[in-house]
């Protein structure tokens, strides 16, 4: 390869005198990406602070960090390994596939007794059956993202279905809590199909995928639990966690996890949004035909369809 030639001083110039080095010009900015006008846009905030802190001993929250969705950043090791924020010793606690009954309140209590926020990724058609326990989870401070509308394989959908099951689940989340949602989404089963991840990119959404996974869909014992949360925490120093408030071996291992991460000196992040996740009209429509079906006797009072006989 020929050498470059070296900068010359200007003609005259004293010996010694220092040779200018032309500056670089600077790299052309990136074309902003145009709005998509059928996509409704972001708006905030996405999360309320919750309650104070009653326990002065409690595990809480060592910081909140605000998370810019734009173009939909990837967070978890185990897909992505751009944005690694995690300090030594730091976790976030992540919970899917709720809400359910029983399970997801005693969750809830858990993390409320140690002051404790979390990433909550709803299932939509959960999210309808149990609005109110998906609501108090918003109310609770906790961040609640999507988790589709039915769980499905979104790999095996095409991209018009994916978009649906996608769209569906953030409605549904959405008309639950009352207010646009956390733009934070994780894929079932953790596959991400191509055409799902650049439309979901379009929309602004944050995927989440996980650093250490703790197989609570298939150990059911909650000390068992913990222990593999803890081992991989302790091969990995840090990291994103997935569980499961759907599972009742979580809910009751959540207190365990909880005080196990205290003994051992680790600090809870809470992930939140810079902006909520709009839904959009024709899949807002969807749901609420879904909560309403027609039935033949639709219109009569409740009290003269069901009588107590016998009490």
């Amino acid at each position: 390869m020929p050498r470059a030639t070296p900068p010359q001083a200007r003609p005259g110039a004293p010996a010694g005198t220092p040779v200018a080095t032309p500056a670089a010009a600077p790299a052309p900015a990136p074309a902003a990406k145009a709005a998509n006008p059928n996509l409704p846009p972001l708006v905030g905030p996405a999360y309320v602070k919750g309650p104070a802190c009653a326990n002065p001993s409690a595990l809480g929250v060592s910081r909140t960090v605000l998370i810019d969705t734009s173009g939909g950043p990837g967070f978890g090791f185990e897909h992505f390994k751009q944005h690694d924020f995690l300090k030594p010793g730091e976790v976030v606690l992540t919970f899917d596939d709720g809400p359910w009954l029983g399970n997801t309140p005693a969750v809830l209590r858990a993390l409320e007794q140690e002051c404790v926020k979390a990433i909550f990724f709803s299932i939509g058609k959960h999210a309808t059956y149990y609005p109110d326990i998906i609501k108090q989870v918003y109310e609770a401070g906790h961040s609640v993202g999507s988790h589709t509308w039915s769980h499905v394989d979104l790999s095996k959908k095409t991209p018009d279905e994916q978009k649906e099951e996608i769209e569906k689940g953030i409605s549904a989340v959405k008309a639950a809590i009352g207010q646009p949602i956390a733009p934070f989404f994780r894929f079932p089963q953790l596959k991400h199909p191509a055409d799902a991840v650049a439309y979901l990119g379009d929309r602004n959404v944050a995927i989440f995928s996980t650093d250490l996974d703790s197989f609570d869909f298939r150990i059911k014992k909650p000390d068992q639990i913990v222990k593999r949360v803890m081992d991989k925490l302790a091969k990995h120093g840090k990291g994103i966690i997935l569980m499961h408030d759907f599972q009742h071996g979580t809910a009751q291992a959540t207190p365990m996890l909880l005080a196990e991460l205290k003994k051992g000196g680790y600090k809870v992040v809470h992930m939140v949004g810079a902006n909520g996740l709009q839904s959009m009209a024709q899949y807002d429509a969807m749901i609420a035909k879904n909560e309403k079906l027609p039935t033949a006797g639709a219109g009569r009072p409740t009290s003269s369809v069901v009588r107590t006989i016998d009490q």
